[in-house]
């Protein structure tokens, strides 16, 4: 029997996965679940990527990570983008059915901590509210963030990033480092091609910026200060991760350049 498209992709399951919880169902609960869904599977698909990524930055193969960057950043664009379309949803018609969430929260995304863990912005605690995927969230916190192998990038160029950074605590994330400093304001103005690697992390750290404070406004927008679904801050919780970049280094530089 061919293989049809509705084969390959699965559609039968995948459509069938959209159940309103309120009675009627309310009309808006249909977008907010389809959105929220098609978020995760963007986090499924950058969460690959950043893989990919990083394998190509540690095997030292500039021109396989710059089209990855291209990629993730092209991603995190429709990411933000979603943001318009859940904002359709008025503060009214999103609490006609808010109580059917019940305990769920997006907080509770696995995924985005994944992702988190992966770009950096490493926080052990943060792991006790996941017990179920404790053992793969503690690995990846071991592991090398998405700096740690911007660095060994740099350092497969032949610049000499010091032992300090190159073994710093993973577990943390990247401080400031007044070498690793020098050594960039170096690149910036002596090496334009890896200039271009330093702007794509750039880049990326600015575009998670900006999918943080649409996502912060438009809970504000829905909800305004209440408590957020599953007993979480709401927007005082989103407000503590905004403006905390992922690279300050490549931050820190702008002023010598």
């Amino acid at each position: 029997m061919a293989l049809t498209y509705g084969d390959y992709l699965k559609l039968e399951g995948l459509l069938e996965l959209q159940v309103p919880q309120s009675e009627g169902p309310e009309h808006d609960e249909m977008l907010f679940i389809v959105i929220h869904q098609v978020y995760e599977l963007w986090f499924k698909l950058v969460l690959h990527e950043l893989e990919h990524l990083q394998r190509a930055l540690e095997a030292g193969q500039g021109a396989l990570a710059m089209a990855g960057f291209k990629r993730i950043l092209t991603t995190f664009k429709t990411l933000v983008g979603q943001v318009d379309i859940l904002e359709t949803m008025t503060p009214v018609s999103f609490l006609s059915f808010r109580h059917r969430l019940d305990t769920a929260s997006g907080f509770q995304s696995v995924q985005f901590r994944r992702l988190e863990l992966r770009l950096g912005a490493r926080q052990g605690s943060m792991l006790r509210h996941y017990p179920e995927a404790a053992p793969e969230l503690e690995q990846m916190l071991q592991g090398n963030s998405l700096y740690d192998s911007f660095l060994l990038y740099l350092a497969h160029k032949g610049y000499p990033i010091p032992e300090a950074a190159l073994g710093r605590d993973r577990t943390q994330p990247p401080r400031e480092d007044a070498e690793v400093q020098e050594v960039l304001v170096g690149i910036y103005h002596q090496d334009p091609a890896t200039r271009e690697v330093c702007e794509r992390m750039v880049d990326l750290d600015e575009g998670l910026q900006e999918w943080r404070y649409r996502h912060v406004k438009m809970v504000e927008r829905t909800i305004g200060t209440r408590i957020g679904t599953g007993g979480s801050a709401g927007a005082e919780y989103l407000k503590t991760t905004l403006f905390q970049p992922l690279f300050p280094d490549l931050w820190a530089i702008r002023p010598r350049l």
